[in-house]
């Protein structure tokens, strides 16, 4: 099988449980690092799958790796070739493909609820889960590009992921580990105290005080999710 390639935009917002997932299930991989240098593809088609990681950038900086991320996503979405979101990822595909994205009512970070929709598809991804505690990070938030079906929703943030064939966006991060929750509480520590007036910014010590409880749940919804989105990466 041709390698699934994932792009990570910062050092600190890696493949995390995916990385294990992938390699549980013997599928290659291939980490394209945008934060050092490496370029962007101008082909998806030597890949299985792409994959986007999430980051404190937005989609609508002035970046220059910005421009040919979307050109590729929109390449892959032409040749049918699975595409995920994380965060800044589910964005990145919801711009290329038509939709925009704008500031979010209010900063989300820590641990919060989101509830799966109703729908037939919803349920092809999330199986019977109804509701879980999801992580968040992001301050934007996406619309669905037209032909979207909406998957999950959040108290804070109405457009949680979305599913247009066999692409995935998230704006939540199901790919968490238990060293990435404590990294990015180092590394965005003055984001934390800089938003902790907002209803829906928990701080370091309750993000990490939870995970106990709730990242192995966590796990398990990832791994229902990129159980789903494997069926349809491109075997040759």
């Amino acid at each position: 099988m041709k390698p699934v390639a994932i792009f990570r935009l910062i050092a600190a917002e890696g493949p995390g449980y995916l990385a294990e997932f992938l390699d549980e299930h013997t599928i290659p991989w291939q980490l394209i690092c945008i934060d050092s240098g490496d370029p962007v593809p101008d082909d998806p088609s030597p890949f299985s799958g792409l994959v986007y990681m999430g980051g404190p950038m937005s989609v609508n900086d002035n970046l220059p790796w910005i421009s040919p991320v979307l050109a590729l996503i929109r390449k892959a979405a032409e040749l049918d070739i699975p595409l995920l979101g994380h965060c800044l990822g589910g964005q990145l595909i919801s711009k290329a493909l038509g939709g925009v994205v704008s500031r979010n009512q209010v900063k989300e970070i820590g641990w919060n609820q989101c509830t799966v929709s109703d729908t037939d598809t919803a349920r092809f991804w999330f199986g019977n889960t109804q509701s879980f505690d999801a992580f968040h990070w992001h301050g934007e938030t996406f619309s669905l590009p037209q032909g979207a079906i909406h998957l999950l929703s959040s108290g804070h943030c109405a457009n949680q992921a979305y599913a247009l064939g066999k692409h995935l966006a998230l704006q939540c991060h199901v790919e968490m580990t238990r060293q990435m929750i404590i990294d990015w509480c180092v590394v965005g520590a003055n984001e934390i105290d800089a938003s902790a007036n907002s209803p829906a910014v928990q701080s370091a010590f309750t993000m990490q005080s939870q995970m106990a409880d709730k990242l192995p749940f966590l796990q398990n919804i990832a791994r229902q999710l990129y159980l789903r989105w494997i069926d349809g990466l491109v075997a040759a």
